[in-house]
């Protein structure tokens, strides 16, 4: 049993073949996929596919989310927050906010602008009682700041944790979730230590698709079928049997976010 905890199934790089690779999700034992939301337009297109997928028993069961991500905040216009609002209060098929975060790698918007927009999320997922999906990369700092300070009042997880010790320390601390991506495959991957000191409690596997591909598909457009070999590399680092890590990753995943098979 796998849930996909974190993917983009309306990236335009999948309007060729989204329902095939739904199949192949299927087919390669991915029970359940969340879908994450970009921003605010992409809200919409993540909500009217999870309302496709409900009439589409061959496919896994879909969920998704909606916010704006840390690369989208500088265009983000008055009212999107309210738009996402709405959207997760009217769409019972979105279960979680996000994504949103702060990413200091690429910085393709200002950083307090990236910061105010995270605050806000968090203050949305606290009054709607929701699960948050945060993107962190290359602010170890700040993120660790504001997780001392909202961590304890929500849910969250820290998605494709590339982080530090004292990032990730922070987010057992207060609570949160953390979830691995087909990064921790790479041959120069070095984070093997970390991902041994999560409790098995907190922890999720993702694709990030179309992002991320694992080893030996790396190279290629990933993909939900693909989130098994995520599995068995964390089963692999941790010295745990593949069948425990499944069983796990897929009831937290489940509980987290809320998830009804």
């Amino acid at each position: 049993m796998l849930v996909d905890s974190h993917c983009h199934l309306t990236d335009d790089r999948f309007d060729a073949d989204r329902a095939d690779v739904l199949l192949r999700a299927k087919g390669a034992g991915v029970e359940g996929i969340l879908s994450i939301a970009s921003d605010r337009d992409d809200a919409k297109r993540v909500a009217d596919l999870v309302t496709e997928g409900s009439r589409r028993e061959e496919w896994p069961s879909l969920w998704g989310t909606a916010g704006i991500h840390p690369h989208e905040a500088e265009a983000a216009r008055e009212g999107d927050l309210d738009a996402i609002r709405q959207h997760l209060v009217s769409e019972p098929g979105l279960v979680a906010v996000g994504e949103t975060g702060l990413d200091f790698f690429y910085d393709h918007s200002p950083r307090e602008r990236q910061e105010e927009l995270f605050r806000g999320h968090l203050s949305m997922a606290r009054d709607l009682d929701l699960p948050v999906v945060t993107h962190s990369r290359s602010a170890d700092e700040l993120t660790g700041r504001i997780l001392e300070e909202w961590g304890p009042e929500v849910r969250g997880v820290l998605h494709c944790f590339t982080g530090g010790p004292e990032l990730l320390e922070t987010a057992v601390k207060v609570g949160w979730m953390v979830s691995f991506t087909g990064i921790i495959t790479f041959k120069k991957y070095d984070g093997a230590e970390l991902v041994r000191s999560v409790p098995r409690d907190r922890l999720m596997v993702e694709t990030d698709a179309p992002y991320l591909a694992p080893v030996p598909q790396r190279g290629r457009r990933n993909e939900p079928a693909f989130v098994g070999r995520v599995a068995e590399c964390l089963a692999e680092m941790r010295g745990e049997a593949l069948e425990e890590v499944l069983e796990y990753s897929y009831r937290n995943a489940c509980r987290f976010f809320g998830l009804r098979q």
